[in-house]
């Protein structure tokens, strides 16, 4: 049976919606997109503090479905403009640091999101451990 993810530690969905899934069958973790927003409401300023905020949140969604960000398969990110790429790179590669290996990546510009202090969106797709 799938199971949904969402940590308590974490703001809650904005919507009917879990912040991950795991399918327990086939060990596929998904998490939904990941915006910046604290337990308190607030949202950092800038792209690498947003982006390092959400990795945290990633952390919890994957600790949830017993897994780690070294089971990590794919990141897609999305950021509103060419500015905002170079904070979030800085914020993924040192979530990836002590990985022992990279998963695949994408990086897309969009023009925005459901409020316009967000400025980056990211998402997982890992592989439970066995």
């Amino acid at each position: 049976m799938i199971k949904s993810l969402t940590p308590t530690q974490m703001a809650a969905p904005f919507a009917r919606y879990a912040h991950g899934v795991l399918d327990p069958a086939s060990g596929l973790l998904l998490t939904s997109g990941q915006l910046a927003l604290s337990v308190d409401g607030t949202t950092p300023i800038g792209a690498q503090a947003q982006a390092d905020l959400i990795f945290h949140n990633i952390d919890l969604i994957l600790q949830d479905g017993g897994a780690s960000r070294a089971d990590v398969l794919r990141i897609n990110a999305f950021v509103t403009g060419r500015e905002h790429m170079a904070g979030y790179m800085v914020a993924r590669d040192a979530w990836l640091a002590d990985v022992p290996h990279l998963p695949a990546s994408t990086l897309m510009i969009v023009s925005g999101f459901t409020r316009p202090e967000f400025v980056v969106e990211i998402e997982v797709t890992a592989r439970c451990p066995a």
